[in-house]
């Protein structure tokens, strides 16, 4: 007769061995894919968002309320992202993330870990990982066509769009503030 330590442990080891599975039309090969291009997507937007965040609370400068409230915006925006991501991933029969190393792992969006960064440099560093974060979703949505997966296509034609607003934003914010024009 095993133990009530050991029937519990037995359990969670079963429950651990059960794979997350979903019910989809979209084949085997699609999923796969999705998940994966999907996966690197939620990665980017957690790196954008920790980097967002960062600048704003360390912004600073005679303009520190315009860019302040501007990065809070935009922070908000890009977590929003986050939940629908991971949930396709799920609808779809994938496995999304699951900690901060398997984040630090996909993220292609850049870390800043200065103790200082002028504030024109913190915009023009998110215009960049903006522009970047849009080809990222552009390249998804084109896995998802191949697949024929419309609804997560849908859902990226609005990051998409969300995207290229805030990186139009952080452009009007830096022009004529010393950086190179375009």
């Amino acid at each position: 007769m095993s133990s009530p330590k050991q029937d519990r442990r037995q359990r969670l080891e079963e429950r651990r061995a059960s794979p997350l599975t979903a019910s989809t039309d979209l084949k085997s090969g699609a999923t796969e894919a999705i998940q994966a291009t999907l996966n690197r997507i939620l990665a980017d937007v957690f790196a954008l968002y920790l980097k967002t965040k960062n600048f704003h609370w360390h912004m600073s400068g005679p303009h520190f309320r315009d860019y302040h409230l501007l990065l809070d915006e935009q922070a908000d925006q890009i977590l929003a992202m986050a939940d629908p991501t991971a949930e396709r991933v799920r609808k779809t029969g994938g496995r999304t993330l699951y900690s901060i190393g398997h984040i630090s792992r996909l993220q292609r969006i850049g870390d800043n870990d200065a103790s200082y960064v002028q504030p024109l440099d913190m915009l023009d560093e998110l215009r960049e990982d903006n522009e970047m974060l849009t080809a990222r979703l552009r390249e998804a949505h084109s896995v998802c066509e191949e697949y024929r997966d419309v609804a997560t296509a849908s859902l990226i034609e609005v990051w998409i769009d969300e995207t290229e607003r805030r990186t139009w934003f952080l452009h009007e914010a830096t022009r004529g503030g010393g950086l190179a024009e375009d």
